[in-house]
């Protein structure tokens, strides 16, 4: 009966994402289509992840707070120029709500969580400390921000380069052509994120029993080390390839081995 009500809790998502990869194979390029359906696919691996971690409240409240305040903070910055510098997105991501294509508010979420998860593995040890005291809270909100800023420090010239993702209003910024002002709204942005689900989260239901636990655990690992490969394979320039190798591989090296011990520690 638990395993029938989680299946009719999550139908609604997974007939929404459906339609979201039918309307972009339908109307938009094969270069769209693929990077949806890899977008969806990292979003459903965080979030699948997070409930195992997290619970099912504290996923839908995270979210919730990634794709609603990442939507928000992006629309502001391509319509008035808040956050980020002003921008406009093309039809390489597929359907927008507004000006912003969907699944950017998708990857919000997922990068929050991300971060959020080897940040608590390299401070405190544990993918989900559920710290409630107000300086551990905000340090760990701040190295999240951190650790997602530093994916985008990659991203953000291959999207706009190659994939001609957005066009930035300002096109000589003082970033391989971006603006160092983009990397202080993902900063800002996923901060807030990150810790307003810390301030708002319930207790997450004991599980460190469960087996599986350890693998689940190193998805966010994972996913944020597929993201520096793919980086240090394709970035452009190609200066940012080394970026990639030492912004991104430090952290995934510290909460490798933090994954590792606290693992142990489980079977202790």
């Amino acid at each position: 009966m638990k395993s029938s009500s989680r299946w009719i809790n999550v139908a609604p998502l997974g007939l929404l994402l459906l339609a979201l990869i039918s309307l972009t194979a339908k109307n938009y390029s094969a270069t769209s289509l693929t990077l949806v359906v890899a977008s969806v696919a990292l979003f459903l691996s965080a979030g699948w992840s997070a409930i195992n971690l997290l619970g099912t409240h504290n996923t839908r409240l995270f979210a919730g707070l990634g794709v609603t305040l990442g939507w928000f903070a992006e629309q502001m910055g391509s319509s008035r120029g808040w956050f980020f510098g002003r921008y406009t997105y093309t039809d390489v991501l597929g359907p927008r709500l507004g000006d912003v294509p969907l699944v950017i508010a998708l990857m919000w979420f997922a990068l929050c969580f991300i971060g959020y998860c080897l940040a608590n593995l390299i401070l405190w040890r544990a993918p989900d400390a559920a710290n409630k005291s107000l300086p551990k809270t905000c340090l760990t909100a701040l190295l999240a921000a951190m650790l997602v800023t530093a994916f985008d420090l990659g991203a953000d010239p291959y999207f706009v380069f190659v994939l001609k993702a957005w066009i930035m209003q300002k096109t000589d910024g003082g970033w391989f052509g971006e603006t160092l002002q983009g990397f202080a709204g993902w900063m800002l942005i996923s901060f807030v994120i990150v810790l307003t689900f810390q301030y708002l989260r319930r207790d997450a239901p004991s599980n460190t029993s469960q087996p599986r636990l350890k693998f689940i655990a190193a998805i966010p690992i994972a996913l944020y080390a597929s993201g520096m490969l793919f980086q240090i394979a394709f970035g452009h320039p190609i200066e940012t390839r080394a970026v990639a190798l030492f912004a991104m591989g430090i952290p995934i090296l510290a909460a490798t081995v933090a994954w590792w011990q606290w693992q142990k520690d489980r079977q202790i």
